[in-house]
């Protein structure tokens, strides 16, 4: 599996990191302080999971003000799409294959 793969599924291993990607999926553009209340652990943990998600190119910051808004860079799964995409073409044809091999089995 290429380096990229890893680097994501390595990310998104960690449940919190998820969630907080999923959040930012779902609701769009958070600051620090609303990710913060809604993982129950605290800032700089929130920020260090934001950082980890920010170096996988899974989220992108942008500044307003004091405030650094996060949000979630969808693309950034493609790699992950793609391969899943692959393993499922792969087990479909093993599939198939097995189907026709029981069938000759039945006969």
């Amino acid at each position: 599996m290429p380096a990229t793969h890893d680097v994501l599924f390595r990310t998104l291993a960690d449940p919190t990191r998820r969630a907080i990607f999923e959040q930012l999926c779902r609701e769009g553009e958070q600051t620090v302080g609303s990710l913060t209340t809604r993982a129950g652990i605290s800032q700089p943990a929130v920020s260090k999971h934001l950082g980890v998600l920010k170096e996988a190119g899974l989220v992108r910051d942008r500044r307003a003000g004091r405030q650094t808004h996060y949000g979630a860079q969808l693309g950034a799964l493609a790699p992950l799409i793609d391969w899943t995409s692959q393993m499922a073409n792969f087990w479909q044809h093993r599939f198939d294959r097995l189907e026709d091999l029981l069938r000759r089995m039945d006969q």
